[in-house]
C-alpha cells in the first residue's frame, strides 16, 4: 500500500511541476520579434508549396502506373468477373475524374488566392446556386454508382442452378481448406462437425455415415474445375470465420460456422490458357527475376534457393483467422471438362477411405 501511495505521489508532483513550466511560458512577455501569426511571406510561401504538391501529387500518380501497372490481376476468369471488373473500372474511372478535378481546384485555389497585402478578401457569404451544384451533382454521380453496383451484384448473386452444373463444398478450418464433390449420385451427403472424430480423425469434413448419399463423396485438398461450365460452392467453416476469396475469379463469401454460405460463377479460361497470356507471362519472368536474385543472396549464406514461380489459380483466405492465416490456401486448376472427369475418377471416394 506505501509503494502504491509513494507512486501516486510522484505522478501528482511530476504534473504539478509540468504544469508550473507551462504557467511560468505563459507569463513570459513577448518579444516583438516573434509571433505564431502567419504573414504576408509566411503566406507566399505556403501557397507555393500547395502549388508544387498539386504537381508532385500528379506526377506520383503518373509515375505509380507506368511503374506497378503490371501487378495488377490479369483479366478474369469467370463470366461473372468480367461484370464485376466491369463495374469496377466504371467506378474507378467517375472517381478518378471527379478526384484529378477537385484535387486540382483544390491546390490551385489556394495557391492562387494566398494572402497578400495587395488584395484584399472579398466577403461572400453564401450562394444557393454553388450550394445546389455541389450538392446535387456528387448526389447523381453516387447514386448511379451505388444503382449499378445493386444491379451488378443482384445479377451474379442470384443463383440459379442449371442441370449441368458442378456443386462443390469448400470447407475451411484452421489452417487449410478442403473440397467435396459428389460422386455418381450427384449428391452431397449430409456432414456436420459433430462426425469429424468418426474412424480414428479420417473423416476430413464431418460426411455423416448414416447418409448413403455420402458415402461416394469424395474429398480433397487441390481444387480441380471444368472450364465453361457453372460451378456451385457451398461453403462451410469448422471452427471461426474465414473467407473464400478467388481472386482471379472475382470470387468471395464468407465460411461462417453454423451455417452454409453459398456463391456460383462459371469458369471461361482454363490454367494453361492463363498460363500462355503475355501479362502473366511478363509478371511470372518479373517474379522469377526477383526469386533468382534472391536464390543468389541464400546461396551464399548456405542456404536453400527459392523454386522457380508457375503461375495458379489460388483460393485464399481473406479473413485474419489466425497465427497461420497466411498460409491457407489452395492451388485451383481450371481444365476441359474431359480431364477434369479423368480427374475425378482417379479419386478415393468417402467409403473407401474410411476402410
Amino acid at each position: 500500500m506505501t509503494i502504491i501511495l509513494s507512486l501516486i505521489s510522484l505522478i501528482l508532483i511530476s504534473v504539478a511541476v509540468w504544469q508550473l513550466t507551462k504557467i511560468f511560458e505563459l507569463s513570459k512577455p513577448v518579444k516583438s520579434e516573434y509571433t505564431d501569426v502567419a504573414d504576408y511571406k509566411d503566406n507566399d510561401i505556403n501557397g507555393k508549396l500547395m502549388f508544387l504538391f498539386l504537381i508532385f501529387l500528379y506526377g506520383l500518380t503518373i509515375f505509380s502506373f507506368f511503374k506497378w501497372g503490371d501487378v495488377i490481376l490479369p483479366e478474369s476468369a469467370s463470366l461473372e468477373g468480367e461484370k464485376t471488373d466491369t463495374l469496377l473500372w466504371f467506378t474507378f474511372s467517375v472517381i478518378f475524374v471527379v478526384q484529378t478535378i477537385t484535387q486540382a481546384f483544390l491546390y490551385y485555389f489556394a495557391f492562387k488566392y494566398r494572402g497578400n497585402k495587395k488584395r484584399k478578401a472579398f466577403f461572400f457569404p453564401d450562394s444557393n446556386l454553388l450550394e445546389g451544384v455541389w450538392t446535387v451533382i456528387p448526389a447523381i454521380a453516387l447514386a448511379g454508382i451505388i444503382l449499378y453496383g445493386l444491379m451488378t451484384w443482384t445479377e451474379i448473386m442470384t443463383i440459379e442452378e442449371n442441370d449441368e452444373a458442378l456443386v462443390v463444398e469448400i470447407y475451411a478450418q484452421q489452417f487449410n481448406w478442403k473440397a467435396r464433390y459428389a460422386g455418381e449420385d450427384g449428391v452431397l451427403g449430409d456432414a456436420n462437425v459433430r462426425f469429424l472424430q468418426d474412424f480414428g480423425g479420417k473423416n476430413l469434413v464431418g460426411i455423416d455415415s448414416t447418409d448413403p448419399n455420402g458415402d461416394d463423396d469424395i474429398v480433397v485438398q487441390e481444387l480441380h474445375l471444368p472450364v465453361n461450365r457453372q460451378v456451385v460452392f457451398r461453403i462451410r467453416s469448422q471452427d471461426v470465420l474465414h473467407s473464400m476469396y478467388m481472386p482471379h475469379f472475382r470470387a468471395q463469401m464468407n465460411a461462417v460456422p453454423g451455417m452454409i454460405t453459398q456463391f456460383a460463377f462459371t469458369p471461361n479460361v482454363t490454367t494453361t490458357e492463363m498460363r500462355l497470356r503475355k501479362e502473366v507471362v511478363d509478371k511470372v519472368i518479373k517474379i522469377n527475376n526477383i526469386r533468382f536474385q534472391k536464390s543468389q543472396e541464400l546461396t551464399a549464406k548456405g542456404e536453400f534457393p527459392l523454386d522457380p514461380y508457375e503461375f495458379d489459380f489460388l483460393l485464399l483466405c481473406n479473413k485474419v483467422c489466425g497465427a497461420s492465416h497466411y498460409n491457407m490456401q489452395m492451388k485451383i486448376i481450371v481444365e476441359t471438362e474431359e480431364e477434369f472427369e479423368d480427374w475425378l475418377d482417379e479419386q478415393i471416394t468417402f467409403k473407401e477411405f474410411i476402410k
